[in-house]
């Protein structure tokens, strides 16, 4: 079962666990927009409404993405850090009665920036270097999860995302909102010109989540770091998208937005040593497919 079956990775990690032959159940509160097909494998359920969850249908193991994952949202509104917190706790309440595995996408939010330019290992967490309502949901969320498994043997995985990007993406983030206005001929505005980030393609990132069932057993129990393990300026994406549309947006700097990372860099060796996780996907090469994906998407919206 994924959570957040008909968002950005739930969607692509739907796709390539059919293709796996796996059998699988999405849940979300709305249809996928992207690929129909899977609505018919798909259960509209609202996760913070426990009852609701309490008839979700008995399976194997569950993938949990469903949160409002977009940082500055929830900078804008803390009360979303909260329901990210209490759909979490609904689902392992369900995976506790049901006794049903659970893998966990958390983010490299909580680490906050990484100064020192090293890759961040998974120990590097620190309570106080928690810096936005997002990266605090989710820290809790792990918290909850660890204590499930203490008090109840709830057996986990928790896998820290990097920064994904690639298709199935429709919010405001910076790689789809700066394709779109290079394609409308707006101007790209970009918040911190030293920003360096560790970007994954959503294609290396599904990999790790494939990785990740396949090795539960082994791995049960463990905190993942999965990432490109290298640093990319926004300021880069931004002439890179640019040039890959062969268009001359004037690109606008501004400082970094507060509650926003801006500097990190991902120790992925673990996940190279339990898994065998290594990304393929180079940026050129993931803007280059992401450039091609939404310039199709964005002709066929106009063309509607």
């Amino acid at each position: 079962m994924i959570t957040g079956s008909s968002g950005m990775i739930g969607t692509r990690l739907f796709e390539k666990l059919i293709e796996e032959d796996y059998n699988v159940v999405g849940v979300d509160k709305v249809f996928n927009r992207w690929n129909e097909t899977l609505n018919k494998k798909t259960v509209l359920c609202d996760l913070l409404i426990d009852k609701k969850i309490s008839k979700l249908p008995k399976t194997d193991m569950i993938i949990h993405f469903a949160a409002n994952a977009r940082v500055f949202d929830l900078v804008k509104n803390p009360s979303l850090a909260l329901d990210n917190i209490k759909s979490t706790f609904n689902i392992l309440n369900f995976v506790r009665k049901k006794d049903i595995p659970l893998i966990f996408a958390s983010s490299n939010e909580v680490y906050g920036n990484n100064l020192q330019n090293e890759k961040v290992s998974e120990e590097s967490v620190k309570i106080n270097e928690i810096h936005n309502p997002y990266a605090a949901s989710k820290m809790a969320c792990e918290i909850l999860i660890n204590s499930f498994n203490k008090m109840y043997g709830v057996d986990f995985e928790i896998i820290r995302l990097s920064n994904v990007y690639g298709m199935y993406d429709c919010y405001d983030r910076a790689i789809p909102l700066w394709i779109k206005q290079t394609l409308n001929g707006d101007d790209l505005i970009v918040y911190g010109p030293d920003k360096k980030l560790d970007l994954l393609h959503i294609d290396d990132a599904v990999k790790g989540f494939l990785r990740t069932v396949e090795y539960f057993q082994k791995i049960n129990g463990t905190t993942i770091n999965i990432g490109s393990g290298e640093t990319t300026n926004l300021l880069y994406v931004a002439k890179k998208i640019r040039s890959l549309l062969k268009k001359k947006n004037q690109i606008i700097l501004h400082k970094n937005r507060n509650g926003e990372v801006y500097k990190f860099q991902s120790d992925i060796s673990k996940a190279y040593s339990l898994l065998g996780f290594k990304p393929k996907i180079s940026i050129d090469r993931g803007l280059e497919n992401s450039v091609k994906w939404y310039e199709k998407f964005y002709t066929e919206i106009k063309n509607i």
